[in-house]
């Protein structure tokens, strides 16, 4: 299982898969050759797919920037070890063309190619279950347990990745007008933000947390700068949470980085053993995912027990199983924004119910992250981040029916 440092990220969006990876992989291309004259990008499957409403060209062209680069899309063929895969190629002066370099994106801004030996893991378990053993044996909590694998210095980086969201909800709630890509989606976080401080409903408080969760996902469309949690398209949930319970409760800024310590522990055993790529298993990697480390968060916030984190968890996840990833236009809009926040609703109410209970359930985490992996690969692949099916194509329909009607 991965350091923290590889799952959240500070970057820009609107995807860590089809942006901040790309770019990251440019980046690295770019200094193996510089004395490149230009390059030749080729897109495969869901990077090609939906890479232009993702802003893929955009994000590999700035990193290449001021040498030229050739973009080849190939939505119809994926190469063998992911849907999100790319192969970069230098030309120089003389007409010489380097080695191919085939590299993929894995979901949250990750990296992986044929050669890369596996990275190596500060952590000794590699599931929830060995996890629950571990504290009940030694009576160390999640957030102890993080330290004690990644030392005293996790918590400064947690406190600036937990800086970068409370920017990011901040700027959020201060945009206005359309988000770009061509759909007319307007933001509508400042507009939940005000109604909600003038407002004395009982329903005011969870208003407030969808208007965080808003912000930042429009944020993210918008293409600005955001924390994979665990990737750009989810990345609302988890510090909308954060920011509702840190102001009910009044609990420090350590508490919330402790909190984000057990919320990473959750996201990185689904990475390790599902995905969080949307490309790979759907929807469910991204929003549920996400669900599943915000309920966490929330539960040890509110007093939870190690056995009742697990348990907002393995709930949160559960709960969205099966959702696919289905954006309308290739772009991260629709339905991706509100489901941050509606994800952020139920993450609180998996809390809320783990924390009426003793912790005690019959389907455990990782049964989840298993059923999750397995039901995202036998989705169809126009249900996996392809915008070729689902509420994508269901769109592009009544479009072209409504062209037809106005000729």
């Amino acid at each position: 299982m991965e350091s923290l440092r590889k799952l959240f990220r500070i970057g820009h969006g609107p995807s860590s898969s089809h942006t901040i990876a790309p770019r990251r992989a440019a980046d690295r291309f770019k200094r193996r050759y510089p004395n490149a004259e230009r390059f030749r990008v080729t897109l495969y499957g869901s990077l090609a797919a939906t890479g232009k409403g993702h802003m893929t060209d955009t994000a590999i062209e700035e990193a290449f920037a001021p040498v030229p680069v050739e973009l080849v899309w190939r939505p119809d063929k994926e190469l063998p070890l992911h849907p999100n895969g790319m192969r970069f190629r230098a030309i120089f002066a003389d007409g010489a063309v380097s080695d191919p370099w085939q590299v993929y994106s894995l979901g949250g801004g990750a990296l992986g190619d044929d050669q890369s030996p596996p990275p190596q893991s500060p952590y000794d378990v590699t599931c929830f279950a060995e996890l629950l053993e571990l504290c009940g044996r030694t009576g160390l909590s999640l957030w102890e347990y993080v330290e004690q694998c990644e030392g005293p210095e996790i918590w400064d980086f947690l406190g600036e990745i937990w800086q970068a969201m409370r920017r990011a909800i901040t700027h959020g709630l201060a945009g206005e007008g359309l988000l770009p890509g061509g759909l007319g989606v307007s933001r509508k976080a400042w507009v939940f933000y005000r109604k909600t401080l003038l407002s004395d409903s009982q329903f005011s408080q969870l208003q407030l947390l969808s208007a965080y969760a808003l912000a930042v996902a429009e944020e993210n469309a918008a293409g600005g700068v955001v924390v994979t949690a665990p990737t750009c398209g989810s990345c609302g949930v988890l510090p909308a949470v954060l920011r509702y319970v840190q102001e009910r409760v009044n609990c420090s800024d350590l508490s919330i980085a402790h909190a984000l310590a057990t919320a990473g522990l959750i996201g990185n055993l689904v990475k390790r053993n599902g995905s969080i790529s949307g490309a790979e298993v759907g929807c469910q990697g991204e929003i549920g995912v996400a669900c599943a480390m915000a309920a966490g968060a929330a539960a040890q916030l509110l007093g939870g027990t190690v056995r009742q984190i697990e348990y907002a968890a393995e709930m949160g996840l559960e709960h969205h199983l099966g959702l696919t990833c289905d954006p309308v236009a290739g772009l991260v809009q629709i339905p991706c924004i509100e489901r941050n926040a509606f994800a952020a609703t139920r993450a609180l109410a998996a809390a809320d119910y783990a924390l009426l209970t003793d912790g005690t359930h019959r389907i455990s985490f990782d049964d989840v992250v298993t059923v999750m992996a397995e039901t995202g690969h036998n989705l169809p692949s126009l249900y996996r981040e392809t915008a070729t099916g689902g509420l994508a194509a269901a769109y592009q329909r009544r479009q072209e029916q409504l062209e037809l009607l106005d000729e």
